[in-house]
């Protein structure tokens, strides 16, 4: 899958969609459906609520397939929440790790992480070690 990158702004911020993170876990279209419309285009309706639903919501993203940046002319204004590393398994799905921290790959190159990452445990992903939602196809992990 290519690494497209989409941003939405409504003055007050921007919110950034990578697909290639997504694992469809919901929670965007379920908390929000007046802004995440899936069935639309384009799906992400900035209008449709305050800024701070919107932050409330992409910030509970479980992947950072949504995140945000305010828009402010002085980005040294923004800082950068560092909290302890969390590790979170989904039922039927990937396995959620949120924080600061590294991930070495099977070549030996790292990856830095710095707010939240799945990665799968089902085995089925295209996108090695990250979830892509392959799971929600036909397996069950169960555990």
């Amino acid at each position: 899958m290519k690494n497209i990158i989409k941003k939405y702004t409504n003055g007050e911020i921007t919110v950034v969609w990578q697909p290639h993170l997504c694992v469809h876990a919901t929670t965007c279209f379920n908390e929000l459906p007046k802004v995440f419309i899936p069935y639309e285009r384009p799906w992400i309706n900035m209008s449709g609520a305050t800024t701070d639903e919107i932050i409330n919501t992409v910030d509970r993203c479980p992947t950072d397939a949504l995140t945000f940046f305010w828009n402010k002319e002085n980005m040294e204004d923004q800082k950068v929440d560092e909290k302890e590393t969390e590790i979170s398994i989904l039922k039927n799905g990937p396995i959620i790790l949120k924080g600061f921290f590294k991930i070495k790959d099977i070549d030996g190159k790292y990856i830095e992480c710095k707010k939240s990452v799945a990665i799968c445990r089902c085995g089925l992903t295209k996108n090695t070690p990250y979830c892509d939602g392959a799971h929600k196809n036909d397996f069950k992990i169960d555990k």
